[in-house]
């Protein structure tokens, strides 16, 4: 038993060196890699890490609703970690993201790499170039032959315009130089559209018929969610008509549920969610299983950060399917760069030609930099055990809070019910 004695919430600002246009929001000029950290430690010195995207200070009350439930209990007691983060969702807000740092304590509790304790094997991990943005036919060709450069044997193009030719004259410029050399595949970014700076295309199963016959044509070998994340019919019936894999599952934060009905339905190929995202690194490898029993495709997706590559990769290793397909991996130099996305490490996931080498560390196998930590994070919620009984006290009154205690101490639950 590890008992967690302090939960700290931390809020992380790293400039890019240029301004990045992340296809998935038009006319947003993203000047920063923001995400909120979390830092779990028990009674025994351990600290395990997660992160999960941000926009701004949305967590704020986050720490105050989750301390309470997770101090004082097992990290390493994964079925209970996930009775209490389901508990939180019942307010509505879905913290499934801080489940990877228990494993990060589980394993370096038991001295073994997450990947191991899930009963995956150190591999190299094979690694597709995920670009970010929407360019002009001559730039994205310029990009995807430095990837090919790079070492990279596979990458991943950004589509958006409102006029589908532009979106296949974008690719067909990179399949007729590079097809032969790349796999390429293509994400359309239509899952969650965003409208909140420019207006952007909105895609039906008409376009995405029109456009998986030119992606066949071209010889693409897959395609990134062309449909609404919550359009089942529409998804199912691309999937029955494309010639070209569809791919998607990402941002479902239904997880395991959600995700089980698109696979029996097929609404993908090849699905992709994202352990930080869909629920965690039990669900994620749940939904590879799964994906094994009906004869799909699975791979995550991993454009977080740092610390939300290492989730994934680490999933990747334990889902059987790093063999035969390719982790994402995000760059989209001169503005999203290995040094912005993975500053708070202090050692990047660096690839070498196309390939990861996994470090055999303990837990997720990552150590994060205190310095940069300083230098880019803001802490905002900081509680440990003393802390919490003021705060209960403060909260619930002296005798209320007197039979909280009890209550937890005798009756508490131990495991997942």
């Amino acid at each position: 038993m590890s008992k967690i004695t302090k939960v700290e919430l931390f809020h992380i600002r790293i400039p890019l060196a240029k301004p990045f246009y992340p296809s998935w929001i038009p006319g947003f000029p993203q000047t920063e890699n923001r995400f909120d950290l979390i830092r779990i430690t028990t009674e025994d010195g351990i600290q395990g890490y997660s992160s999960g995207p941000a926009i701004s200070n949305e967590r704020r009350g986050l720490g105050g609703l989750i301390a309470p439930y997770l101090l004082d209990h097992d990290a390493s007691n994964i079925p209970l970690m996930h009775q209490r983060l389901r508990e939180i969702s019942y307010l509505g807000i879905r913290s499934n993201w801080i489940e990877p740092a228990f494993w990060d304590i589980k394993g370096k509790l038991e001295n073994k790499p997450v990947y191991e304790l899930l009963g995956g094997k150190h591999q190299d991990i094979k690694l597709y170039a995920s670009t970010g943005e929407v360019k002009q036919p001559g730039p994205r060709l310029e990009e995807a032959q430095a990837r090919y450069e790079d070492g990279f044997h596979s990458i991943k193009l950004r589509v958006h315009d409102f006029d589908v030719q532009k979106d296949i004259e974008q690719i067909k410029i990179v399949t007729d130089a590079l097809g032969d050399k790349m796999d390429i595949g293509v994400d359309v970014n239509q899952a969650w559209r965003v409208t909140i700076v420019n207006d952007a295309p909105k895609w039906d199963l008409k376009r995405a018929k029109y456009f998986a016959d030119a992606c066949s044509d071209m010889g693409v070998s897959w395609i990134e969610e062309p449909l609404p994340m919550d359009d089942y019919e529409a998804q199912a019936a691309l999937c029955a008509y494309s010639k070209v894999p569809i791919s998607g599952g990402e941002l479902h934060s239904g997880g395991y549920p959600e995700l089980k009905m698109m696979i029996e339905n097929h609404c993908y190929d090849i699905f992709q969610p994202d352990a930080i995202m869909s629920g965690g690194i039990s669900q994620a490898l749940a939904i590879a299983e799964l994906c094994k029993q009906k004869g799909l495709k699975f791979t995550p997706h991993t454009w977080t950060n740092g610390i939300g590559f290492a989730v994934n990769a680490h999933v990747m290793l334990a889902s059987g399917f790093a063999d035969s397909m390719h982790l994402e991996y995000p760059i989209n130099p001169p503005s999203w760069t290995l040094e912005n996305r993975d500053a708070l490490l202090t050692r990047p996931f660096q690839h070498n030609k196309g390939v990861l080498s996994m470090p055999q560390k303990p837990g997720l196998g990552f150590e994060i930099d205190e310095r940069a930590l300083r230098k880019y994070g803001k802490r905002f919620f900081n509680m440990g055990k003393t802390k919490f009984l003021f705060h209960t006290l403060r909260d619930k009154g002296f005798k209320a809070a007197k039979e909280i205690d009890y209550n937890r101490k005798h009756y508490g639950v131990n495991t997942d019910n």
